[in-house]
Order: structure tokens, then C-alpha cells, then sequence
């Protein structure tokens, strides 16, 4: 079985496994590895480990070495200057009138190539932007046009918790997420109520959206008519954490009721459609 370990770029982003192949590394140690994209330095996550074969889709990159300090200094210096060299592309863009929003800039460790990240609604012809960028910065640039989720992710911000967003502290990859997962946990489908900073359906739908649905196997649907200790009724709310359901009775009366005492009709099955 291979040996490998878990490196990640960015706090709070996606973590990778690399061939440590003789450099030994402890958790925490920065590393020079290969990537797709050229040489990067990243922080080790996890210690060296064996992983099944099944695991391993392609070889894995290695790591070249650790990051010496100098290195290390320079790459926390770098990341110091994006604000000015966002200023410096700003300006740039303005020269060109593109209809794009610079977000951030990001140095690889030895400031060989610049990622700008942006955002726009369409999609951008910058090419003559990037070859001013490059004589401009002495290096090599990539434009990245990146969606609403990300751009979040970059900036940072509060969520409607009052904590910082998840993308930001943990979340390190965007999980799918619907309407549907606001439906079944019972919340209003307001779209501003539903909706994060990036204006997208909050990633904390996808939390307990499974336990939700571990309860709701074993409970009636809302809309589903049920015999009540006061008599027949129709369920109009669940309160799945309560265990309880609010139900309007034959006598026009709206009561809330634990769901224990709920039994169907005759007639009518357990459990109704969602």
C-alpha cells in the first residue's frame, strides 16, 4: 500500500495527498510539492499513513522538499502586497474597460505566477489585459473568473449565525445544495431567509439535512389527515425536533399535539407523500 500525506494550500481549502517519498515531514511543516500547475508550497495536515489501493485514482505528485525559511518568509511577505497589486489591476482594468470585479490576488510561494481572481456576469475577453499584467507585474499572471460561492470564500464575512461563513473557517468543499433540503427541515422558502452572503442556498442546509430525513421516515406528512385523542384532523405543521405537529381538527379548532398520539384513519396509510 502507498505511503502518503495530506497537504493543503489555503485555510480552509480542499486538502490534497502527496508522495512524501524519503522527505520526512510532521504535521504542520511547509513543503514544496508538484502540482498540475508547477511547483507549490502548501502545509502538511496530516502525517505520513498507508492508504488501500483503491484509494489511488492516479500516481500521486510528490513532495520535492521541505520549505526552507527564507522561502517561507518570502511567501508571507508576498501575501502582503495583494492589496497593492489588486490597486495595480484595478487600475489596469479600468484602462481597458472591462466589466469584471477584481476579488484577490494570490503569489505562489517563489512570486513566479499571479492568480487574479474575478468576478462578472459574462464571460470576459482579457486577453489584453493579461499581457499587460504580465510586463506590468514581471511575472507570470493567470486570470480566474470565479462564481458567487467562491467569491464568499475569498472575502470572508459574517453569516446569519453571527459567525464567520463556513467556507472561510471549515467548509473545504462546496457540496451541493437544493430547495428541497429547506422543504424537508420544515423552513420558510423565503429566499432571503434560505440564502448566505453570497446569495446562494446556505451550505448549512446540507448539515443535518440526512438526520431530517432519518425522523421524517418514521413520521406522518404534513397534509396528511390523522385521528387525534379530540378526533380526526389534518396536520398542517411537524416540528420534527419537538416530536410534536400542530393539526386543525374537525371542530375548526388548531391545537399542537405530540406526534406519539397521532394514529392514521382507516383508510389511510402511514405515511403520505413528502
Amino acid at each position: 500500500m502507498p505511503d502518503v500525506v495530506t497537504v493543503r494550500f489555503k485555510p480552509a481549502g480542499p486538502s490534497y495527498y502527496f508522495d512524501p517519498g524519503d522527505v520526512e515531514c510532521e504535521i504542520s511543516d511547509w513543503v514544496i510539492v508538484d502540482t498540475a500547475h508547477g511547483q507549490s508550497m502548501g502545509r502538511v495536515i496530516a502525517p505520513r499513513k498507508e492508504i488501500s489501493q483503491e484509494e489511488v485514482q492516479e500516481p500521486f505528485k510528490p513532495v520535492i522538499r521541505k520549505a526552507k525559511s527564507e522561502e517561507i518568509e518570502k511567501f508571507e511577505e508576498l501575501k502582503k502586497e495583494d492589496r497593492e497589486v489588486l490597486k495595480k489591476c484595478g487600475e489596469l482594468v479600468a484602462k481597458h474597460d472591462l466589466s469584471m470585479k477584481l476579488i484577490a490576488s494570490e503569489y505562489n510561494f517563489d512570486g513566479s505566477h499571479l492568480t487574479i481572481y474575478f468576478s462578472a456576469e459574462n464571460k470576459v475577453d482579457f486577453r489584453s489585459l493579461l499581457k499587460e499584467m504580465g510586463s506590468t507585474f514581471k511575472t507570470r499572471v493567470e486570470l480566474r473568473q470565479i462564481g458567487a460561492r467562491d467569491v464568499a470564500k475569498l472575502l470572508g464575512g459574517i453569516g446569519r449565525c453571527g459567525r464567520q461563513i463556513c467556507c472561510t473557517t471549515s467548509l473545504s468543499r462546496f457540496a451541493p445544495i437544493s430547495v428541497r433540503m429547506a422543504r424537508d427541515q420544515s423552513l420558510p422558502l423565503n429566499p432571503q431567509m434560505i440564502s448566505g452572503i453570497c446569495g446562494k442556498l446556505l451550505c448549512c442546509l446540507k448539515y443535518e439535512h440526512e438526520q431530517y430525513l432519518d425522523i421524517k421516515a418514521n413520521l406522518p406528512n404534513k397534509g396528511k389527515n390523522v385521528l387525534t385523542p379530540q378526533g380526526p384532523a389534518k396536520i398542517l405543521n411537524i416540528n420534527y425536533l419537538k416530536g410534536t405537529a400542530i393539526v386543525h381538527l374537525e371542530s375548526e379548532a388548531t391545537v399542537e399535539i405530540e406526534i406519539s398520539q397521532l394514529k392514521p384513519l382507516k383508510g389511510e396509510k402511514n405515511k403520505g407523500n413528502a
